[in-house]
């Protein structure tokens, strides 16, 4: 494969394992929500991220034992609501800052990241994770602050992650042709998105399970080569 301008990463599956955001961040945030909601919810931010919780879930209600009710049935839904991630992402600063976990990525991921950010190839971060939890799980990873290395972090609000025009608003907003961009993920329908909107593509099977789609397929970072 011809070197690409840029490269955009998923985060779950392929930077960092699936078991460390399901068995370790979600199950933290689901325990530590209540409590942080009832403590800061008349604090700016999440007060108005709670109004959002209430516009999408088509509600006009001030209670908050109702709106947290709302977010646990989210998250054992595992629904990609805005609101919910960015709420969640508060809960997790605390955990980093606290020193209950550190942020996993793998150890492939970080060499080939730094590799590829010293080669001069821009990189960026899209994830259904909001920004600030994927700002907090490369800062404080078990390799150490890895957020120097990206130029760029998305989310949902420029898109849902199967959505063709997402990938074309991130080509955009990084004002390179869509062409010239790489996009990782262990997902075959956000790469058959990310392939639709003109971008290259790389499926990360982790698992060892490439018979999924018809991208170029690896199985682990080692792999790609340039």
């Amino acid at each position: 494969m011809s070197r690409p301008e840029a490269i955009v990463t998923d985060i779950e599956g392929t930077t960092s394992s699936i078991e460390f955001v399901h068995q370790v961040l979600f199950p933290y945030a689901r325990k530590a929500l209540p409590d942080f909601l009832r403590k800061h919810q008349h604090e700016p931010d999440i007060a108005r991220l709670l109004r959002q919780v209430d516009d999408e879930n088509g509600t006009a209600d001030d209670d908050i034992e109702q709106r947290i009710a709302t977010l646990l049935r989210w998250i054992d839904e595992d629904r990609k609501a805005t609101p919910l991630k960015a709420l969640q992402g508060f809960v997790w600063e605390h955990g980093y800052r606290s020193g209950d976990f550190t942020g996993h990525v793998y150890d492939d991921a970080v060499r080939r990241l730094r590799k590829w950010h010293d080669a001069g190839i821009a990189l960026y971060v899209y994830s259904s994770g909001s920004v600030k939890a994927q700002q907090l799980l490369f800062g404080n990873s078990d390799a150490g602050d890895l957020r120097p290395l990206f130029r760029g972090y998305f989310d949902t609000r420029i898109g849902h992650k199967r959505e063709p025009a997402a990938y074309a608003a991130i080509a955009q907003a990084i004002d390179r042709p869509a062409g010239d961009v790489l996009f990782l993920s262990d997902v075959p329908e956000e790469l058959a998105a990310a392939d639709t909107a003109g971008m290259r593509t790389i499926l990360v099977a982790r698992d060892g399970n490439c018979g999924r789609g018809r991208h170029t397929c690896v199985h682990d970072f080692d792999g790609i080569i340039f």
